[in-house]
C-alpha cells in the first residue's frame, strides 16, 4: 500500500520569529510538509491560490489585511483548514464565525499543537476516505444515455452533455464551460476543476486540447485559419474563436489532414 502524501502546511505571520517556532514544531510531524511561508494577507492570500496547501495557519492580527480578512477575500470552497494563530483571544469568536478549523493562542506548547496535527490528520483521512464512494455514487446516478460530465459549480453537482459542450478554457486553477444550449445554461459556467483534471475525464475522440488553456469539441469546429508563427485559429459554429498553441501545433496539423 502507497503511503498518503505529506499534508502541504503554509505559514503565515507577519513576525518572523513566530513563522520559525512554527516551522520547527511542524517539522516534528512527519506527516506534514512546510510548502510554503507568507508575511502578510496579501501574499498569504496569492500562496493559498497557488501552492493549494491543504492547512494554514494563520495569524489573526496583521497590517493590513488581517487573517480573517484572508479567509474573506477566498471561495469558500477553495479554503484549506484554517487554523488561526494569534497573541489575542478576543479573536476567537470572529475565527470560528468564518470557519476556522482550530484556534491557537500564543504561546502555546507542543503538546497543544499536537492535538490540532492530530485533528487535521483525522480529518483529512476521514475526507480522502469519503472521495471515491462519493464519485461511484454520482456514476450510478447518472442517467443512461449520452455521454455526460458531472461538474461542481456554485455549490451543485451538475449533470452535462457533452454534447453541449463547445469549448472550455482554463481560468488560473478553475475551468470554463462554453455550452451550446440556451436558456438558463447559455452563459459559461466557471467550475472549481482544472482544464488538465476535466481532459481527462472527456472522451478524447471527441474533445481536442489545442492550448495549454483550451480544449475544443472538434464537432463544434467550422474552420482553421492559418495563424502567425505556425499557429492557427479556430472558428466554432457559434462564433467563438480559439487561438491554438505552440506545443500542440501537431494536433491542429493532424485533425486537418496534413
Amino acid at each position: 500500500m502507497t503511503a498518503p502524501s505529506p499534508v502541504r502546511t503554509l505559514i503565515v505571520d507577519d513576525e518572523e520569529p513566530a513563522r520559525e517556532l512554527l516551522r520547527a514544531f511542524i517539522r516534528e510531524w512527519p506527516d506534514f510538509e512546510i510548502v510554503g511561508e507568507a508575511g502578510d494577507g496579501g501574499s498569504a492570500i496569492a500562496a493559498i491560490e497557488s501552492l493549494d496547501p491543504q492547512v494554514v495557519f494563520l495569524d489573526v492580527k496583521m497590517p493590513d489585511l488581517s487573517g480573517i480578512d484572508v479567509v474573506a477575500a477566498l471561495p469558500a470552497e477553495e479554503l484549506p483548514l484554517v487554523v488561526f494563530v494569534t497573541a489575542f483571544d478576543e479573536f476567537a469568536v470572529k475565527a470560528f464565525e468564518v470557519s476556522a478549523f482550530d484556534y491557537l493562542l500564543k504561546p502555546f506548547e507542543a503538546t497543544r499543537l499536537g492535538v490540532t496535527m492530530n485533528r487535521v490528520l483525522t480529518r483529512l483521512r476521514s475526507r480522502n476516505a469519503s472521495a471515491p464512494a462519493v464519485a461511484e455514487l454520482l456514476r450510478t446516478l447518472a442517467p443512461r444515455g449520452p455521454a455526460q460530465l458531472v461538474v461542481r459549480a456554485d455549490g451543485r453537482h451538475l449533470f452535462l452533455e457533452t454534447e453541449q459542450i463547445e469549448w472550455i478554457e482554463a481560468v488560473g486553477k478553475q475551468s470554463r464551460i462554453h455550452l451550446m444550449q440556451p436558456g438558463a445554461n447559455a452563459a459559461p459556467l466557471l467550475v472549481r476543476e482544472p482544464l488538465q483534471r476535466l481532459e481527462a475525464r472527456l472522451d478524447r475522440s471527441q474533445f481536442i486540447r489545442v492550448h495549454r488553456s483550451a480544449i475544443v469539441n472538434r464537432r463544434q469546429i467550422r474552420e482553421i485559419q492559418s495563424w502567425f508563427k505556425g499557429e492557427y485559429v479556430i472558428l466554432l459554429r457559434r462564433g467563438a474563436r480559439v487561438v491554438t498553441g505552440r506545443t500542440y501545433r501537431q494536433v491542429v496539423q493532424e485533425l486537418i489532414g496534413r
